[in-house]
């Protein structure tokens, strides 16, 4: 069931990801959806909640009061107050950046031309993907770190307990893209990426299974994007290449 309340305090973006982030871990919440504009916070729950317990979750945070606008359960679910939109449409910007990480790192493995196949390097592919995926990842999430750090502390293992975590994130990946660009200490710069990614994926794989229905934040604050198994593939994909470069090395 879903419920509407009145949420007064919302000034921007981060504060929205706030009010995501501490409404959605009362429990039984299955999914937050605040808009700013209307100061509203639409809850979809497993059974009624008291609005008391949603006021005693927003007390540390004074700023912000949420109280009862409309009590008729609607079922419903998430993203729907938005018009829907295909799964390619909605993962849309994370394609198109993969694409092109993929096409610049392809022609920058070829030595000697493009045309020049058997002198193209699977290490050297690699290698460049995991740089550029780090440095445009991270971009993305300077664009916004306040409002990223609120986003990833919402699934985040470490985030969730250390909300510091979320603010030094991004420059773990940018840190990780630039030891990948200059091929700085292979061997460690692959075991730190398989531990980043992979004790990461673990937050990612926990949402997904209890299909809590939050923004990823993947791309920072910038994008949308609802959590899902794409998020899931996208951590264990560079984890996978770590473990590759790992043995070819």
């Amino acid at each position: 069931m879903t419920h509407t309340y009145e949420v007064t305090g919302m000034t921007c973006e981060a504060c929205e990801y706030k009010i995501q982030h501490v409404l959605g871990n009362v429990e039984g919440v299955k999914s937050v959806i605040p808009n700013k504009t209307n100061n509203t916070a639409t809850i979809e729950m497993d059974k009624h909640i008291a609005t008391s317990k949603f006021q005693e979750a927003l007390k540390p945070y004074p700023k912000y009061t949420i109280t009862e606008k409309a009590v008729t359960p609607v079922h419903t679910v998430a993203f729907e107050e938005e018009a829907p939109r295909s799964w390619f449409a909605t993962y849309k910007p994370l394609l198109l950046i993969f694409a092109f990480i993929t096409g610049v790192s392809i022609l920058s493995a070829f030595h000697g031309g493009i045309y020049a196949a058997e002198h193209f390097s699977g290490m050297h592919f690699m290698n460049n993907f995991m740089a550029g995926f780090f440095l445009v990842f991270s971009f993305f999430k300077f664009l916004n770190l306040k409002g990223f750090a609120e986003s990833y502390a919402m699934y985040d293992l470490l985030a969730m307990k250390v909300p510091a975590y979320g603010y030094v994130y991004p420059f773990i990946e940018l840190v990780l893209g630039i030891a990948y660009l200059t091929n700085f200490e292979p061997v460690t710069t692959n075991i730190a990426t398989i531990a980043v990614m992979g004790f990461s994926s673990l937050g990612v794989i926990r949402s997904v299974l209890d299909k809590k229905k939050i923004r990823c934040a993947c791309l920072g604050a910038v994008f949308n994007l609802p959590m899902s198994t794409v998020t899931i593939i996208e951590d264990l994909l560079m984890v996978g290449m770590a473990v590759a470069m790992l043995f070819i090395l």
